[in-house]
């Protein structure tokens, strides 16, 4: 592994400090890596530095400071196959980070400076001319719309709570339009999807258990029911720790998605534009820590 590493922290994540990102890089030192600080400035920065980096560098190794959108940033700025990338989770549910079994920024550090590389597999989200990677879902329908309503203001007060508040009043004014999903070739209708390339959804909530990071591929979690209840019912059994059995919900494997439907969307937990659009698989995209 290259001792040289570059560290893109987001100073605006919930875990942010001065101090302890000073402490981070002495660590880093002291256990023989050679750190190279880039605070970001605006949410276009990771992406930027990212991009640059892998122009740059022979060997690009990038540690990510931030959430899962600082994630999705540079991840959006990579050459595909050539980076490695590290996590410190430091953001407001750090979903990529448990996946990936990071529990604290003491087992981040130990990951960046003695882990193992392993190939991550991510989504490719088209739509229109736009691209976007994803790590861990896209959502489509009432989880996308739920994103797109997220106020910055409620978001830096009460962190997940801003998710919770945005879908009351989402709820309040429900869309009863269906979606239209073509999946692998099956057609699919429903009242919103997820595309889950990880298990985990919002935290440690467990989602798509048959969904994996290192296999190429999705579990499409598809909301049937286009009511409340069958929303509450499946809010319940995932804050129980339970696997979604709620009837209105259906899963199952998929590689290519087309949503013709124009929805909200979202990717990695932040707004995403609209569909329609087209998702693809893409395997062994970036080396990740783990």
């Amino acid at each position: 592994m290259n001792n040289r590493c570059f560290l893109i922290v987001n100073p605006t994540s919930g875990g942010y400090s001065p101090r302890r990102i000073e402490e981070i890089v002495a660590t880093l030192r002291r256990r023989g890596k050679v750190p190279e600080l880039l605070l970001t400035g605006s949410a276009a920065d990771a992406s930027l530095f990212a991009r640059r980096i892998c122009t740059e560098a022979a060997e690009p190794f990038i540690v990510v400071g931030g959430g899962d959108g600082t994630i999705n940033g540079v991840l959006n700025g990579l050459a595909p196959g050539k980076a490695t990338l590290a996590i410190l989770p430091l953001g407001t549910a750090n979903v990529l980070a448990k996946e990936l079994g990071i529990r604290s920024l003491e087992d981040a550090i130990r990951k960046i400076t003695g882990g193992e590389a392993r190939s991550m597999a991510v989504g490719l989200l088209e739509a229109q001319e736009e691209k976007r990677y994803f790590s861990l879902m896209a959502g489509i329908g009432f989880d996308g719309a739920v994103v797109e309503d997220v106020r910055l203001g409620e978001k830096r007060v009460v962190g997940k709570g801003a998710y919770v508040l945005s879908a009351m009043r989402r709820l309040a004014a429900w869309d009863r339009e269906p979606l239209r999903i073509r999946a692998d070739g099956r057609e699919v209708e429903c009242h919103s999807a997820v595309i889950c390339n990880g298990a985990r959804y919002g935290g440690d909530f467990v989602l798509a258990p048959g969904a994996d990071i290192f296999t190429p591929g999705f579990q499409l979690v598809c909301i049937k029911g286009c009511t409340r209840r069958t929303y509450a019912r499946l809010t319940l059994e995932l804050l129980r720790g339970l696997v979604p059995t709620e009837p209105g919900v259906i899963t199952f494997p998929a590689r290519l998605l087309e949503i013709s439907v124009p929805k909200a969307v979202q990717v990695d937990g932040d707004y995403a534009g609209r569909s329609p659009l087209r998702i693809t698989a893409v395997e062994k995209f970036v080396k990740v820590l783990v």
